[in-house]
C-alpha cells in the first residue's frame, strides 16, 4: 500500500503540512508506504492546453505531454493506491501551485468521448486537507464549501473516490507582534490552536488510516 500527499502550502512546517503529516503518520500506522512532496519545492507550469494527452495517434494519450519538474510525481501518482491533497485557502481557493497541479493531474485522464471517458486505469482514493482563517459558519455563507464539493466531484470522477477535512481559524503567524493583526482575536486564535488544531490532527491522523486499509 503506497499513499502519497502533496503539499500545496509554500510553508512545509505550518498547519496544511502538519495536517498531512499526520494523515501519512495514520497511514503508516497501518503498514502503508508513505511520501510528503511540497509543490513550492519544484519548477512547473499548470496546464499549457498542448493538448498532447488527447491525441490519438500520439506517444502522449492520457499523459500529460508538458515535461518539467512535475513530470515524475504525475508518475508517482499511477503506483499509488492513495492521494491526499492539501493547501490552505486563498481568496476562497486553493493555491496556485496546488491548482496547477490539479490541471495537470486531471485534464490528461479525460477524453472527449461519448460517453465521457476516462483514461486512468484504476481506482485509489483521494482526499483534500485544506486549511483557513475563516470560522466554519463563515466558509459555508461565503460558498467555500461549494467549490470543495466541486474538487471532490472531479477527483471522484477521474480515480473513484473523494473526502475533505477542513481546519478553521487557523493560526497564522508564531508571533503575532510582528505583523499588523488586530482584526484578529489573538488570544483566541492561540487558545484554539491549542485546543482544536489537535483534533484537526487527529481528524487527518484518521483519513490517513483509513486510506490506507483495503478496499
Amino acid at each position: 500500500m503506497k499513499i502519497l500527499a502533496i503539499n500545496g502550502s509554500p510553508r512545509k512546517k505550518w498547519n496544511t503540512a502538519t495536517l498531512l503529516e499526520h494523515a501519512l503518520k495514520g497511514a503508516a500506522s497501518k503498514g502503508a508506504e508513505t511520501e510528503l512532496i511540497h509543490l513550492y519545492d519544484l519548477n512547473f507550469k499548470g496546464c499549457t492546453s498542448c493538448f498532447a494527452c488527447k491525441m490519438l495517434d500520439g506517444k502522449s494519450l492520457g499523459k500529460c505531454g508538458y515535461k518539467d519538474a512535475l513530470t515524475p510525481i504525475l508518475q508517482k501518482v499511477e503506483e499509488v493506491d492513495a492521494l491526499i491533497l492539501g493547501s490552505p485557502i486563498y481568496f476562497g481557493l486553493e493555491t496556485g501551485e496546488l491548482r496547477c497541479f490539479m490541471e495537470r493531474l486531471l485534464f490528461q485522464y479525460l477524453q472527449y468521448a461519448i460517453p465521457p471517458k476516462i483514461l486512468f486505469d484504476k481506482k485509489i482514493k483521494t482526499g483534500f486537507i485544506y486549511t483557513m482563517n475563516v470560522p466554519e459558519e463563515a466558509m459555508r455563507n461565503i460558498g467555500y464549501d461549494d467549490h470543495f464539493k466541486s474538487n471532490q466531484q472531479v477527483m471522484s470522477m477521474v480515480f473513484g473516490s473523494s473526502e475533505y477535512i477542513a481546519s478553521y481559524e487557523t493560526l497564522q503567524f508564531e508571533d503575532f507582534s510582528k505583523v499588523e493583526s488586530s482584526m484578529f482575536d489573538i488570544p483566541q486564535r492561540i487558545k484554539r490552536r491549542e485546543e482544536i488544531f489537535p483534533l484537526d490532527c487527529a481528524k487527518a491522523y484518521e483519513m490517513g488510516a483509513k486510506f490506507a486499509e483495503p478496499n
